[in-house]
C-alpha cells in the first residue's frame, strides 16, 4: 500500500499539475500561452499523462479512479505485477489519485497565482480547475461523460494485451484523440479525481472573483466516468 501511495500521488499530481497548467496557460489572461486554443489544450492534457504514467510506471500507471474500475470491472487479478485486487489495495489506489489530484491542482495554482489575481473572470477561473458542459443538459453530459471514458478505458485494457511497444506514448495520443474528438460538449474530464481534486481546492483557495465551484454539475465527472470505466472492463473481457 505503501507502494501505491508512492507513486499514484507522485503520477496523479504530475498529471493534474500539468493539465490544469496548460488550461491555465491557454485561458488567464497576460501568459504566453492566452489563446492557444483547444488542440494546445488537448496536446497539454496528453502530454500531461505521458509524464504522470512515467512517474506511476510502479503501480500500473492508473492515475485515474476510472483506470482502477475499469481494470476491477475486467474481472483481472492483479492491478499491476505484484499488486493485487484486493479491497485494501483499490482504496488506497483512489485515495492516491485523489490526494495527487488536490496536490498537482495547487501547484498548478501557485505557478499562476499573479495572473488568477489579475482574472476577473469567474468561469475563466474555475474552467482551469474543473471541467463545465458548453450546453448544461445533465443526462446529455453525463452519457458525453460516459462514452468518452469507455474509449479511454476499453482501449487502455487492450493495449495491455497487444504487442504495441508504445509505452505511455499510446495513452497519451488516446487522451489527444478523445480531447480533439470528443472533448467539445464537456471537456472530457475522463477521471473522476482529476475534476473533483481540483474542484475542491478551486473552493478552498482564496482566489480573487473565483464565484461559486459549480458542485450542482460536479456529480457528472465523477459519475459519468467511473459508469463508462466499469462498462469498459466489461465488455474488455470479450475481446483480452
Amino acid at each position: 500500500m505503501g507502494t501505491i501511495f508512492l507513486y499514484e500521488i507522485g503520477g496523479t499530481a504530475m498529471l493534474t499539475l500539468l493539465g490544469v497548467g496548460v488550461v491555465a496557460n491557454v485561458v488567464l489572461g497576460k501568459t504566453k500561452g492566452n489563446g492557444g486554443g483547444w488542440l494546445l489544450i488537448s496536446f497539454g492534457w496528453g502530454l500531461a499523462v505521458f509524464a504522470g504514467v512515467f512517474v506511476a510506471f510502479k503501480t500500473g500507471a492508473h492515475i485515474n479512479p476510472a483506470v482502477t474500475f475499469g481494470i476491477l470491472a475486467s474481472g483481472a487479478g492483479e492491478y499491476a505485477d505484484g499488486i493485487p485486487v484486493t479491497f485494501a489495495n483499490t482504496v488506497a489506489y483512489l485515495s492516491a489519485e485523489m490526494i495527487g489530484a488536490v496536490i498537482g491542482a495547487f501547484l498548478a495554482w501557485a505557478v499562476y497565482k499573479k495572473h488568477y489575481d489579475e482574472e476577473k473572470d469567474a468561469g475563466s477561473i474555475l474552467g482551469t480547475f474543473s471541467t463545465g458542459p458548453e450546453i448544461r443538459s445533465y443526462g446529455w453530459n453525463f452519457l458525453t461523460e460516459v462514452i468518452a471514458t469507455f474509449v479511454l478505458v476499453f482501449v487502455i485494457l487492450l493495449f495491455g494485451g497487444t504487442p504495441d511497444k508504445l509505452g505511455p506514448l499510446a495513452v497519451a495520443l488516446l487522451v489527444v484523440a478523445i480531447g480533439a474528438s470528443l472533448g467539445g460538449p464537456t471537456g472530457y474530464a475522463i477521471n473522476p479525481a482529476r475534476d473533483l481534486g481540483p474542484r475542491i481546492v478551486h473552493a478552498l483557495l482564496p482566489i480573487p472573483n473565483k464565484g461559486g465551484s459549480d458542485w450542482a454539475y460536479s456529480w457528472v465527472p465523477i459519475a459519468g466516468p467511473l459508469v463508462g470505466a466499469v462498462i469498459a472492463g466489461l465488455a474488455s473481457r470479450a475481446f483480452v
